[in-house]
């Protein structure tokens, strides 16, 4: 009987196969003798009840036609989509004339364009560009900057210290004493770079950022806040595409004294009280100060022979303020909703 049954099973499934139009329907009738529930799969799964010797006859029976159902649905189903690409190619109407897709144009992210913007101002204002590494040492980061072990300045960075010695840099400041150390002055450099702080992240403050460096230095006398106010006043007159007014309020960094943060008159509205400013009228954006003697001495330079200022200021903070973004995650969050606004 089961020999019989599986005759008729192969006749009869032969036939449909060949009738299925499409591969959905191949696909349904496939299921029907093959599935988990399928007509064949029960005969294979009421083996385990017949006896040994027609278990052993009707089980390869099955098997053949199993192995010959799968050249059947196959054979099919290639059939349907050779016919299928053909029917598609003959309704398909291409019209050469028409001009091809526009190629989407990639464009640099906003913090590349702010630093490309920085770095032009003060080039041409005769600065040069330099680079530092971002994996520093503590002598670097720290000591040479006037910031001993015991200092409380310390406590200002949260730092992250690597394996085996060396940690990501806080700041671009390190920079200063290594270019000082293999050139002598007058200079006037600045450091673009990444900077690498280990805290909690929010619209405000992130785990990396880009800061910008800025130093010059020439003989005593020749140098005073005055030319780092004229310097720094056309930069963001350039940088903002219009006049702001700055202010110096007195503050501490243990690499200059006199230190200073610089305030810049709201650009966004114009001074008279917004959001963005708090209200204030006034946008906080950078750290300076004449650079601290015990610097040069670092340096290997008599500070009584050279005078000089540094600055330093969050690259990141400048595209905040001139493109109006609220939160600096935004810069880091590959979301091209945001990114294509620039």
């Amino acid at each position: 009987m089961a020999r019989i049954n599986l005759k008729r099973l192969k006749n009869k499934a032969k036939k449909e196969i060949v009738k299925t139009q499409n591969l959905k329907e191949l696909d349904k009738l496939f299921k029907k003798y093959s599935g988990k529930r399928g007509e064949l799969t029960s005969i294979l799964r009421s083996l385990k009840e017949m006896p040994k010797t027609k278990r052993l006859k009707v089980g390869r029976q099955a098997n053949e036609l199993k192995e010959f159902l799968i050249a059947q649905f196959d054979k099919r189903a290639k059939f349907l989509k050779d016919k299928s690409e053909k029917e598609s190619k003959k309704k398909e109407w291409i019209d050469v004339t028409l001009p091809g897709e526009k190629i989407l144009l990639g464009h640099l992210h906003p913090l590349t364009q702010t630093r490309r913007k920085v770095e032009e101002i003060f080039q041409s204002l005769g600065f040069s560009v330099i680079e530092g590494p971002e994996i520093e040492n503590e002598w670097y980061n720290f000591d040479t900057l006037n910031i001993p072990k015991d200092h409380p300045a310390r406590d200002f960075w949260d730092t992250l210290y690597l394996k085996g010695g060396g940690l990501l840099r806080t700041h671009t400041s390190p920079v200063q004493v290594r270019f000082l150390e293999k050139n002598k002055p007058p200079l006037r450099i600045i450091v673009p770079g990444r900077v690498f702080r280990h805290e909690a992240t929010d619209a405000s403050h992130e785990i990396n950022f880009y800061q910008v460096e800025g130093l010059m230095v020439d003989d005593k006398g020749k140098i005073s806040i005055a030319h780092f106010k004229a310097i720094i006043e056309e930069f963001f007159r350039r940088f903002f595409g219009k006049r702001v007014k700055i202010r110096l309020r007195p503050s501490f960094f243990p690499f200059t004294e006199p230190s200073f943060e610089v305030d810049v008159s709201c650009p966004i509205c114009g001074g008279k009280g917004c959001s963005a400013c708090k209200n204030s009228s006034w946008i906080e954006i950078m750290g300076a100060g004449m650079v601290h003697p015990n610097v040069f001495k670092n340096s290997g330079l008599n500070p009584k022979d050279w005078q000089g200022f540094a600055f330093g200021m969050g690259m990141d903070r400048l595209a905040m303020v001139k493109y109006k973004i609220n939160d600096i995650r935004l810069f880091y969050s590959g979301d091209l909703r945001f990114l294509k606004q620039f």
